[in-house]
């Protein structure tokens, strides 16, 4: 050990390095309060979903010169390794580039883990990933008359992967997707291939179970649909439309109620909306998505009974519901600005759509009249009343519009019967995925449940007969004549169900094929079916009769507040329908 004196210079000079030090220590200690803070909020921020890591199912086709293909098949660990064992090999030799089309089995939110082995080059490899919601929109490249598109997330992008290591990426929407190695002479070891499903790990509480294997899929097809765009917000779908819009939330919010009860996305969404959303403009620009809201809100309350969520909506649904009472003539017809919307397929005919908004008026406002009335605000409630019967004097036509016919007889200004002579014609011809949901509940007010389930069976039905495994922005039956499935090749001589289809916002591939606003007939089998009606807030009340039109039996279950209603329903010789009914004690079981 040696030893120095140290010399004035040398004291002076350590001084300002242990000043420095003090500083240091003092502004990190002052900061941390802020770090602190900092994290909060971003644990405030923490993640709904989950991420689980799926195998393909198989291998649709491939391309070039690949040899052991079948290995990313194969359950993988999300590791590296030195072996060199069980490796799938993809070179460019030629002018024929190696691709891999893969098969997740069914449609999946979230992106792609890609393991590597040691290829030659020892360096980083380019490879193409294209995600797809059909097997030709994995094929297809983005633009031009097919319409693909990178639009809301990345479905179509060139990266890079490490030699001997992971590599993950993607969020969107897919159950399809392609690797194709990009470079010329270049080679790909490849480990493993797995897909990360993000999603809520929550349990599907709501069940349904009939006679008809058909319609318990599509019960099931419904309820994955809006599970899927559950993530921390409630998205209209998860390749594109990944935003909160509202009106499109109300047939999903029906959807959650009946399979999973209550989910903090719904009230985040509800939110979201409110607060970006300052009077008077409309939510997401139309004038109805703000009378969405008002309906969900009722609905919510009905099924979850918060009332202290209700409360904090007060002051802005109190505005609201007056604004939308200023919105009527001397003649007492709506005369709402924004945005004149139902849904696409009616949004040229602007008769249906003045029948639509001043029954859409009539809803909301004895929606809101009744959420009113549970806050104490007899005047709201009073000034919406008043409002109702004004526009109750003008009853216009629905043009032979399905969609303004609905709403019609929903609303209470058209006899159900009446709507249901439109309802009923040429089958599910003109349906649509949204107003579907509308369409068989103004067919069960009249009484026609063979009818909506003849409707449900050819509509939702043909989405499955198509390859689906969610159900889609947009679908007309018309569309399946001549046409391949979305899980098979272009087949010469077909239409491509998907790329050839689709107007307005959705043409070609950037059509979403899992879309929330389409699970209408989860809720309706629900309600219908099962004949599982809320009456009182928080579920204190439901009413049970069955409707099982042509159905031998029915069973299922529904989430309360409270637990688990369970109904069991089955026809006997002479028609009538024997029930037994598992409730909680407290709620009330109305059996008419």
């Amino acid at each position: 050990m040696s030893f120095s004196l140290c010399t004035p210079r040398k004291i002076v000079a350590l001084s300002a390095v242990i000043g420095c030090i003090l500083l240091l220590h003092g502004y990190v200690h002052a900061q941390l309060p802020a770090v602190w803070n900092n994290l909060q909020s971003a644990d405030a921020r923490k993640p709904l979903t989950v991420t689980r890591y799926i195998t393909p199912a198989r291998i649709i086709k491939t391309t070039g010169n690949i040899v052991n293909a079948a290995q990313v098949l194969q359950p993988g660990t999300g590791q590296a390794d030195l072996t060199g064992r069980n490796i799938c090999v993809l070179r460019n030799i030629g002018p024929v580039k190696a691709s891999l089309l893969l098969d997740f089995g069914k449609e999946l939110q979230g992106g792609l883990q890609l393991i590597t082995g040691m290829h030659t080059s020892g360096k980083p490899v380019r490879v193409r990933l294209r995600f797809g919601e059909s097997v030709t929109e994995a094929l297809s490249d983005t633009g031009g008359i097919p319409n693909a598109t990178n639009d809301h997330a990345i479905r179509d992008e060139i990266v890079q992967l490490p030699w001997l290591g992971k590599f993950e990426t993607g969020n969107t929407g897919f159950r399809f997707v392609n690797i194709t190695l990009v470079d010329t002479f270049a080679e790909l070891k490849l480990k493993e291939v797995s897909a990360m499903f993000a999603f809520q790990d929550i349990p599907y509480i709501g069940s349904f179970s009939c006679s008809d294997s058909l319609l318990n899929k599509i019960w099931r097809t419904g309820a994955y649909t809006v599970h899927l765009n559950m993530q921390d917000y409630l998205w209209d779908g998860i390749k594109r439309d990944r935003l909160v819009w509202v009106g499109d939330m109300h047939p999903e919010v029906a959807t959650i109620n009946a399979v999973f009860g209550d989910n903090p996305a719904v009230t985040k969404s509800l939110d979201r909306s409110r607060d970006d959303t300052p009077l008077p403009q409309w939510m997401n620009g139309i004038s109805t998505y703000s009378m969405w809201w008002i309906l969900i809100q009722r609905d919510w309350y009905y099924h979850n009974g918060d009332t202290v969520y209700l409360r904090k909506q007060a002051p802005y649904l109190r505005q609201l519901l007056r604004l939308l009472c200023s919105k009527t003539d001397h003649q007492n017809s709506e005369h709402l600005d924004g945005m004149r919307f139902l849904d696409w397929p009616s949004s040229q005919d602007s008769l249906a759509i003045h029948a639509g908004l001043q029954a859409m008026m009539v809803l909301s406002l004895q929606a809101g009249a009744d959420l009113s009335r549970q806050l104490g605000d007899a005047s709201t409630a009073a000034h919406c009343d008043a409002t109702i019967t004004r526009l109750k004097k003008h009853i216009p036509d629905a043009n032979g519009s399905k969609q303004a016919a609905a709403l019609l007889a929903l609303s209470g200004l058209w006899p159900a019967e009446k709507a249901n002579a439109i309802l009923s014609k040429d089958g599910a011809q003109r349906f649509s995925t949204f107003y579907g949901y509308y369409m068989l509940q103004a067919q069960a007010m009249a009484g026609d449940y063979t009818g909506a389930l003849n409707n449900i069976r050819s509509y939702w039905g043909g989405m499955l007969q198509m390859g689906a495994t969610t159900f889609w922005e947009d679908f007309d039956i018309s569309w399946m004549r001549d046409a391949s499935r979305i899980d098979e090749l272009p087949v010469p001589g077909k239409k491509d169900i998907h790329g050839d289809n689709g107007a307005y916002c959705y043409i070609g591939f950037r059509h979403s094929l899992c879309h929330g606003w389409a699970s209408g007939p989860t809720p309706w089998l629900t309600q219908h079916i099962l004949g599982i009606e809320v009456l009182e807030p928080g579920c204190r009340k439901v009413r049970i009769v069955p409707h099982l039109g042509d159905l031998q039996f029915a069973e299922g279950s529904f989430p309360t507040p409270y637990g688990i209603i369970k109904v069991k329903h089955i026809k006997q010789a002479d028609g009538s329908v024997s029930s037994s009914i598992q409730a909680p004690e407290e709620v009330t079981v109305i059996r008419q």
